[in-house]
């Protein structure tokens, strides 16, 4: 399975994907640099965090109109895997690929630290190697990480099962105290309706091996290739 890892100016955790999938789970994998135009020979397409532009305007407010975008909306709308996290979820939703806003986290500080998330859904290429209500541990490093959508949006997120992820406490207990930037309903990742698009703000990356402290991060980017092994793939 081949992953393109795109690398924007101010992307900081590209390397840290790079090294997760290439060395840690042994897939082919390459950088695609911003002012690239053509995707094509991927499998499986991952923004990864970082500020990119500096997030000058807004987080992703630029990068969504850098020259590769095209090729990604053009992908993603294909059905082709795409993955956002933290500064690649932010990218997504400026691009509209998925719904919702960032806004500054509620207690307007850059948090980072770690994180316990309830897998609500783990019928995904992302999750299927995790059980649904498992708690499992990421990290956070951000400082836009406050999702947000209106009631009607939050309710269809509900109803077709595109909440993914949700900020909790060690016993999977979904409350305010668990929810480290205000983020509406806890979430802290979300699929699209099609279910081959996936933003996250916790990074997989950084607990992708023990000596980082975990490996839950590694369960997500191995989903990603049982699914693509097993030959499954979405309807339309």
């Amino acid at each position: 399975m081949k992953f393109g890892v795109i690398v924007f100016p101010g992307s900081n955790c590209d390397q840290d994907v790079y090294h997760a999938l290439g060395a840690v789970l042994g897939q082919p994998v390459d950088y695609l640099w911003h002012g690239d135009t053509d995707v094509t020979g991927y499998d499986c397409l991952v923004l990864p965090g970082g500020f990119s532009y500096g997030d000058y305007l807004r987080a992703g407010a630029i990068a969504r109109f850098a020259p590769i975008m095209p090729a990604v909306i053009d992908f993603a709308r294909s059905g082709g895997l795409v993955l956002g996290i933290c500064n690649g979820f932010q990218i997504l939703l400026e691009a509209g690929l998925l719904p919702g806003a960032m806004r500054r986290n509620d207690c307007l500080q850059f948090r980072c630290q770690w994180t316990c998330l309830r897998v609500e859904n783990n019928a995904t290429p992302f999750t299927n190697r995790f059980r649904k209500g498992q708690v499992v541990r990421i990290p956070i490093a951000h400082g836009e990480g406050n999702y947000y959508v209106d009631a009607a949006t939050l309710a269809e997120l509900e109803a077709n099962r595109q909440i993914i992820f949700r900020y909790c406490t060690q016993d999977g207990e979904v409350t305010p105290a668990a929810n480290p930037n205000g983020s509406v309903g806890n979430i802290a990742g979300i699929i699209n309706r099609k279910g081959n698009i996936l933003g996250m703000m916790p990074h997989p990356e950084r607990c992708a091996e023990s000596l980082l402290g975990g490996t839950d991060g590694r369960e997500l980017f191995a989903s990603i290739v049982d699914w693509w092994q097993r030959g499954e793939r979405l309807g339309a």
